[in-house]
């Protein structure tokens, strides 16, 4: 592996782990995330030669532009409990991508340095916003589940009390300010960011899906007020978590020959399982774990957090409807087909280290972001209004997250602001709208799936304008993904 590569796996070392593959450096392995460790991590970076593919090296340069910014510049792992929520985690061996014995053995190595990590988190967290903390614990008390060693269980306790403490009196004020914002969602992308234009793309965004939404309800029943034929399609779901699970494995078959029938991407194969998230991964509603480049085949993971058993009634229906029966089939093609889980078996047929180890994020929920709409453009369940309702309701959260995430961290929004604009743009409720906003605390970068579907949809109509004749979506489609995840100031090379 390239050395500039490896620099930049050993700063990201859960990622590289569980969604790369990386198992034989990895497994078992926590990262030194002490304000010393990252330092001396950061220094590293650029050491060594360049790729010998143009594109390769243009995407190595940005993703140590992005890290560079991220641990070096802007220090987030001493505001942001996920990168050490991250490195404890040792839900990562529950995937059977490796003999139970072998991965029972890496799971306790991993937690028999959880004690040094603590240490390394303790140090380190020392700026962290009370909002940041408080939208975190969930996950951090999570990790305590299914953990028997004794002293791993005490230094879990250290690092959820640290925790605690700053989300009892950690800095109120969550923002990062508009330049830190620009630069961490930029830097990695090989773009310039301009805040005030994409808040704009975002509101026209949002008034676009509003008038397909209208129309998609309109003819679902006529004459009936938009909030009363969503609330109506919100209240109709699964009635506990393990129907969701059933209706979703379902989804899965069905989106992924649709697919294929419509030549979409090639059949990739594969198996794909839905579950509760591990209680650590639950400051998430839905994810994707998917076998890893790196490692041979295995199952992946369609992940649904259940609602917390401590909720009330309310907030429990209220987190079901999230996932009810006019959304679901959105949010499972935007998880496995040909979202996440076909992006992941694409990104293993690449051959490069590149394009296999580096996967910017704006690209990946961009992608599967952009085939939700590709879905209803195509026809899905013969032009059904309500998978087109259905997909309008999630691109709404999305977008909302990019206003809401720009809003916070230039300190337009409080966080009251942010749970009411879920509440108004995007018909969430109750925990699920309260959810959302949080999430912009810890992940500011977090508009990346409108912002990344944007910049696909423009690279599909430059598509169209050069290979006239010639475009389909699979040749579109096969020559994006021949790139991995590329970063989007670098779309332009899957056009030739």
């Amino acid at each position: 592996m390239n050395r500039r590569l490896r620099a930049i796996c050993d700063l990201d070392v859960a990622t590289m782990r569980e969604y790369v593959g990386l198992h034989d450096l990895y497994d078992g392995v926590v990262q030194d995330l002490s304000p010393a460790g990252v330092t001396a991590g950061v220094a590293r970076l650029g050491e060594g030669e360049p790729e010998a593919d143009p594109y390769d090296d243009a995407q190595l340069r940005a993703y140590e532009r992005g890290v560079t910014t991220a641990l070096g510049d802007l220090e987030d792992h001493r505001r942001n409990p996920l990168w050490h929520l991250a490195n404890l985690d040792v839900a990562c061996y529950d995937r059977e991508y490796a003999p139970a014995e072998e991965r029972a053995a890496a799971r306790r190595r991993h937690l028999a340095a959880w004690p040094d990590a603590v240490d390394a988190a303790i140090e380190a967290l020392d700026r962290v916003p009370a909002a940041v903390a408080e939208a975190l614990l969930p996950g951090v008390r999570g990790l305590a589940e299914g953990v028997d060693d004794e002293a791993a269980r005490a230094a879990q306790q250290r690092f959820q009390a640290r925790v605690e403490e700053a989300a009892r009196s950690g800095d109120p004020d969550a923002s990062l300010g508009a330049g830190a914002l620009a630069r961490l969602m930029g830097d990695p992308e090989a773009l310039a960011v301009d805040l005030g234009r994409l808040a704009v793309q975002a509101d026209g965004e949002r008034d676009r899906l509003l008038a397909m939404l209208r129309d998609a309800c309109e003819q679902l029943e006529p004459g009936v007020p938009l909030t009363e034929v969503v609330a109506g399609m919100t209240a109709d779901h699964a009635p506990d978590i393990d129907t969701v699970y059933a209706e979703a494995r379902a989804l899965i078959d069905e989106a992924t020959a649709f697919t294929v029938e419509r030549d979409l991407l090639r059949d990739l194969g594969g198996e794909c399982r839905v579950g509760p998230a591990p209680p650590s991964r639950r400051w998430a509603m839905a994810m994707m774990s998917g076998a890893a480049p790196f490692e041979p085949d295995a199952p992946s993971w369609y992940y649904i957090s259940p609602p917390d058993p401590e909720w009330s009634a309310e907030d429990r229906e209220s987190w079901l409807a999230v996932f009810n029966r006019t959304t679901l089939p959105a949010i499972t093609v935007h998880e496995v087909t040909p979202g996440h889980f076909a992006h992941a078996r694409m990104i293993r047929l690449t051959t490069s280290d590149v394009r296999r180890a580096l996967q910017p994020l704006a690209f990946v929920e961009g992608w599967a972001h952009y085939v939700e709409e590709l879905f209803a453009e195509e026809g899905f369940r013969h032009g059904d209004p309500r998978y087109v309702a259905g997909m309008c309701i999630e691109a709404l959260i999305r977008v909302t997250r990019l206003a809401v995430a720009i809003g916070v961290h230039t300190g337009a929004m409080t966080m009251d602001d942010a749970v009411a604009r879920f509440e108004q743009d995007a018909f969430l409720t109750g925990e699920a709208a309260r959810s959302e906003a949080g999430r912009a605390t810890y992940d500011p970068a977090y508009g990346r799936y409108t912002w990344g579907k944007l910049a696909i949809r423009e690279a599909r109509d430059e598509a169209r304008r050069r290979w006239g004749s010639g475009y389909t979506h699979r040749r579109f489609h096969d020559a994006l993904l021949g790139l991995g995840s590329p970063a989007l100031g670098l779309l332009g090379n899957a056009l030739g």
